[in-house]
């Protein structure tokens, strides 16, 4: 995530391609879009934190001391007192700006009203049909993949990343409970033991789930600190080091300034010049 600012950068190490970094150690950047709505945040005696919309519909978790390794876990509901309509989860170790992608979207469906955020997909309408979310990965050279029956699946060009879609009927509360989604975002070498994985359930609404996507498939690198670059997945990243902060070019406003600035040199005065012919002999006497 290069920036024009380098002072805004938090790290010394680009690490490309993103889909091979990890999380960041902090988890603000995902909780502000929402905070920023004015929602109310909340935290127990753990230190787990929590974000709660106005009308008590969406729900936003936190839990670095939760039961498992579920950091964040977001659902929507239909009625306030209810069952959750949708839920997503990123796990501990899935880079932060993904989880920032995802939350930056839903503040923007969230203040579009319930048409937006509850928008179940819907393969007959050219706006929520599932196949959009996968379009930014294949438009950045992810392969389809077919790993097993019932499930389609794009594979990123090194191999080490890739999003599966189940086919067919799911159980509502083993999609929020467990790995076993419509959705699952992975990556590492095996599926089983994936470096960081997110899931959606079958209810997410498609255009929550392509702002991940095409934040995954972003060519631009995160900044890391390299001392955190330590997974079995990062270490077939490519790192590049963060370079010093580049003197700002001068604007023309500073190039009047610095002129005037200058001392003014005034020219010399005239001064006769030695010469170095001899001078005229003058009559008189010889000797």
């Amino acid at each position: 995530m290069p920036h024009d600012d380098h002072d805004t950068i938090d790290g010394d190490v680009y690490v490309s391609p993103r889909h091979l970094a990890r999380a960041t150690a902090v988890g603000d950047p995902g909780l502000d879009p929402l905070r920023d709505l004015g929602w109310d945040l909340h935290h127990d005696d753990l230190g787990n934190a929590y974000l709660t919309a106005p009308d008590g519909k969406v729900r936003l978790g936190y839990l670095p001391e939760g039961k498992d390794d579920g950091l964040w876990r977001i659902n929507a509901y239909k009625d306030a007192f209810g069952p959750p309509a949708w839920g997503v989860c990123f796990n501990d170790s899935a880079p932060t700006e993904f989880v920032t992608a995802f939350t930056t979207a839903l503040a923007a469906a969230y203040e579009q009203g319930p048409d937006a955020y509850l928008a179940a997909p819907d393969p007959r309408s050219k706006d929520r049909d599932p196949f959009l979310a996968v379009v930014p990965l294949i438009n950045r050279g992810w392969q389809i993949d077919r790993p097993r029956w019932g499930v389609f699946a794009v594979r990123s060009a090194d191999g080490l990343a890739g999003l599966e879609f189940t086919t067919g009927d799911l159980d509502p509360k083993t999609e929020l409970t467990t790995r076993d989604a419509r959705w699952q975002l992975w990556a590492g070498t095996v599926i089983d033991h994936p470096a960081w994985y997110a899931t959606a359930s079958t209810d997410t609404p498609v255009a929550l789930v392509r702002a991940v996507t095409e934040c995954v498939s972003d060519p631009a690198p995160l900044p890391r600190w390299r001392e955190d670059t330590h997974s079995y997945v990062e270490v077939m990243a490519r790192l590049t080091p963060i370079l010093p902060p580049r003197p700002p070019a001068p604007t023309p406003l500073d190039v009047q300034r610095t002129v005037a600035r200058r001392p003014v040199v005034l020219p010399a005065a005239s001064v006769p010049r030695w010469s170095t012919t001899s001078r005229p002999v003058l009559p008189g006497h010889r000797r």
